[in-house]
């Protein structure tokens, strides 16, 4: 039997509209994909288990990267909005943004 390729009305094609605008998609994306890294998981969970705010130079202690690699993370994780930091002096403080991590958990919830 052959398919039929008659057009469909406007409104069945609505029900087909993603519910996400491109915007949405590429801010979610970028949430997401943060988080897709091993490393970064890593110094998230570093973060994490001090509960507050950590020095650039104790998360190199903590951990095997360089103090390159992990500002190139760090980076990534503050512009996807998982992380922030405030300055003291020459020293770089990072913290978990609780909300972010929140707000990933409804992305991934929502596509179940």
């Amino acid at each position: 039997m052959k398919a039929s390729t008659r057009p469909m009305n406007h409104e069945a094609l609505s029900s087909f509209m993603p519910p996400l605008s491109e915007e949405e998609a590429q801010e979610q994306a970028r949430l997401l994909k943060a988080l897709a890294d091993p490393q970064r998981l890593r110094l998230l969970s570093l973060l994490r288990q001090h509960g507050g705010v950590i020095c650039v130079l104790e998360l190199a202690r903590a951990c095997t990267l360089g103090q390159s690699t992990i500002s190139h993370h760090l980076r990534l994780l503050r512009e996807a909005g998982l992380v922030d930091c405030h300055k003291q002096g020459l020293w770089a403080y990072y913290y978990v943004k609780r909300e972010a991590l929140e707000r990933a958990g409804k992305i991934i919830a929502g596509l179940s």
